[in-house]
This record gives structure tokens, C-alpha cells and sequence, in this order.
């Protein structure tokens, strides 16, 4: 704050951060108060809002705790949410450090573009285009037969082809963290790993990870909290036995008409959320700082 008010004054500096309060209290405090006061409330007629029966409770939370499916989609979703961090730190971590330590200026510039342009394009539609992809007489499908691996299509849809779209939808938010904290990091280092006879596994292990701790986990952080939250996804690559979590939040504000218990459901799922966030970056052992940066 200091540096804010030395670079741009006094008069500047104080619209800046009255900008910034207005917008988190109206954004960001403000529906989160709603959101709670709304799951601690029962669902009411119109009639009886603001009456003796309208008080708070946490019927919304225990209907959660005793309702046997929906406690099991939501640590479902958990883990499985957890699972596409890992899958996505896998797919990502040798990508990003080919590009920040192996890549030349035009291979970086050409990797960028085909990892960043596909983006531009709505989430629905790059999830549509992996329904097809999937699809049951899709491309998939096609390709695997032609070669021999298969000899009957095989239904893609599910808790895989789920998987396989959010690798995909969140490849950038696990990337490019990834790539930032990699790139600074001095290639003599390698260099003398290398000339002091340490394997590549090691090297990775010894030096470049503890170096890109910080990016990792915020592309861990990023990629969990977006998968948790998703909808498209799920309800377009999933079947009816790989529901998440988000799906039954939607069907409780806009099928079922309950937005207490919606509000419910999803205040669960923001506090679990916050709570891996901060178990993550105490493994990583970084602070909310470094992963801002």
C-alpha cells in the first residue's frame, strides 16, 4: 500500500482502493452474506416470509449431512476434483518446463498460440466439441476401430469423459502458473545438477519443483476450485451415474425451486473449497503472496 500511494499520490491512490472496497464489498461480501442468510433460512411461501417460522436454523446443512446420495456426490466430487488437479499438474508440468527452459523464442511464440486461441472459444462449445469427440459413433470411436484396438464402440461418456473435458477446459489455469515460476528459474542450475552426474528424475525432484512450488500450487489451486464449481462439463460429458455436486445445486435453484436449500448445498461446497485451497498452500508450504505474484 505504501508503494501504491508513492507511485500515483495521495488524492489517486485513495480513489484506487476506494474502487477496490466498493467492489469487493458489492461483488464479493455482499452476496456471500446473502448466500448465508439464505441457507440458515427455510424455504417459506411468500406469505409466511418475515413470520415467527422464518428464523434461523440448520435444517438446510443436516438435510445435507443425512441425505445419503447427495453426502456421496459431494465428497465424490471432492476427490474427483482433486483428481483432475493431479492429472492436470501431470499433463502440464513437462509442457511448461519445455517452454520456460527447452523452447526457442518461436517454438515458445507457437506454443503459446495453440495453448491460448482455443480459449477465445465459449467453455460450452469446446465441451460440445468434446461430446463429439466422445460420442459414441464420434471420431474416437472411429479412429480406435480403424486401427484394430477396439472392435465395438465404446461409451465414453461418464466419469471419464468428465475427467478428460476439465483437463482440457482448465489446461491454462494450471499452465501458465506453472511456466511463470519455471522461467526464472537460472538454467546454470541445471546445468550443474547435470555436470554433477544428478539423473533428469532428480533434477526435476531436487531443483526445479521446490523452485516452481509457488506456481504449482497455484495452478493446483485454480484448477481444483474450477473443477469443484463446474457445470458445463458434467452435465454434458457425464451420465446419470457420474452426477456432480454443482448439478444438484442447480436442480435445488431452478427445478426445485429451493433456494435456502441451494444456498445451503452451495456454502458447503465454498467452505470446503477455502479449506483445501488452505491445506494446499500449507503443503506447498507458500502463502497467499507468492501465489498472487
Amino acid at each position: 500500500m505504501r508503494d501504491l500511494y508513492a507511485r500515483f499520490g495521495g488524492g489517486l491512490a485513495t480513489i484506487f482502493l476506494s474502487l477496490v472496497l466498493i467492489w469487493l464489498a458489492a461483488m464479493v461480501l455482499a452476496p456471500n452474506l446473502m448466500m448465508i442468510d439464505y441457507a440458515l433460512r427455510p424455504n417459506l411461501p411468500p406469505a409466511q416470509i418475515g413470520s415467527e417460522a422464518d428464523t434461523w436454523s440448520l435444517d438446510n446443512f443436516l438435510y445435507l449431512a443425512n441425505e445419503g446420495v447427495h453426502r456421496a456426490i459431494f465428497f465424490k466430487t471432492v476427490w474427483a476434483s482433486a483428481l483432475v488437479a493431479a492429472l492436470t499438474l501431470v499433463v502440464c508440468y513437462p509442457i511448461a518446463f519445455w517452454m520456460a527452459q527447452r523452447a526457442t523464442p518461436g517454438q515458445l511464440s507457437i506454443a503459446l498460440m495453440l495453448v491460448i486461441i482455443p480459449f477465445f472459444i465459449n467453455e460450452v462449445l469446446r465441451t460440445l466439441a468434446w461430446f463429439i469427440i466422445l460420442a459414441y459413433r464420434g471420431p474416437l470411436n472411429a479412429v480406435l476401430q480403424g486401427i484394430g484396438l477396439i472392435d465395438a464402440p465404446i461409451r465414453w461418456q461418464g466419469d471419464g469423459g468428465v475427467l478428460a473435458g476439465m483437463v482440457y477446459a482448465y489446461i491454462l489455469f494450471m499452465l501458465l502458473p506453472i511456466y511463470n515460476a519455471i522461467e526464472s528459474l537460472d538454467r546454470s542450475q541445471l546445468e550443474a545438477a547435470r555436470d554433477l552426474g544428478s539423473p533428469t528424475w532428480r533434477t526435476h525432484w531436487r531443483v526445479v519443483i521446490p523452485h516452481a512450488k509457488a506456481g504449482i500450487a497455484t495452478g493446483c489451486v485454480f484448477t481444483f476450485m474450477l473443477a469443484a464449481g463446474s457445470y458445463v462439463a458434467p452435465a454434458l460429458l457425464g451420465s446419470p451415474g457420474s452426477r456432480w455436486f454443482t448439478e444438484i445445486i442447480y436442480n435445488w435453484f431452478f427445478e426445485g425451486g429451493d433456494w435456502n436449500r441451494g444456498a445451503a448445498y452451495a456454502l458447503t461446497l465454498l467452505v470446503l473449497c477455502l479449506a483445501v485451497v488452505l491445506v494446499t498452500l500449507r503443503l506447498f508450504r507458500v502463502n497467499l503472496t507468492d501465489v498472487a505474484k
